[in-house]
């Protein structure tokens, strides 16, 4: 069962990778990133299995400060030495479950990471990749999206990384990064290391 499971997981990642790394890593970052060059083992730390707290915004954009908390659970592989990593998601959230997978592919020579997600709920379109770096121990990601029809600038970071407990948190900026709303921010507990 688990080398069917790592056998579906590595195609899928392949699938994608394939679909979209190599026009998505010839792009330029929606931002200027970081000093530095991104390495295959940024993401060592988030290999395994974790418990999620969620914590998300119920309306964005909206001057809103209604938050709403769910539970959930991920387990994070590398793939092809270390180049790729992906993550596969289940939440809790307002009694349904739901499903999704984070996928992260190194482009060495540019020095960053592409970070895709594809949620379960359309599996015929996968969000357009953020890309980053991590600096400082902080990993940033941006991406251009479209928000109900709105042009915004997406952050996603990585923070208080390590072997126990990580952060991740989703921003969004409708000028162009003066100022950011966060929206998600995610909290992972470990709960088994990687096999």
């Amino acid at each position: 069962m688990q080398s069917n499971r790592r056998a579906l997981m590595k195609g899928v990642a392949l699938m994608i990778t394939a679909a979209g790394t190599r026009g998505a890593l010839a792009q330029e970052a929606p931002v200027p990133l970081p000093d530095g060059a991104a390495s295959k083992h940024d993401f060592d730390y988030f290999l395994g299995s974790w418990r999620v707290e969620h914590r998300r915004l119920r309306k964005r954009l909206a001057g809103s400060n209604d938050w709403e908390e769910f539970a959930g659970r991920t387990h994070c592989q590398q793939l092809f030495g270390g180049l790729v990593n992906l993550n596969e998601s289940v939440s809790y959230r307002g009694g349904r479950t739901s499903y999704g997978m984070g996928l992260r592919a190194l482009d060495e020579p540019g020095g960053r990471w592409a970070d895709w997600y594809l949620a379960a709920s359309d599996l015929s379109k996968i969000d357009p990749p953020l890309y980053g770096r991590f600096a400082d121990g902080v990993g940033t990601f941006y991406a251009r999206e479209t928000f109900e029809g709105r042009p915004v600038l997406v952050r996603g970071r990585f923070s208080s990384v390590n072997r126990d407990e990580a952060r991740w948190e989703q921003a969004f900026s409708t000028d162009d990064g003066a100022s950011w709303e966060t929206n998600w921010v995610m909290r992972y507990l470990r709960t088994a290391p990687p096999s």
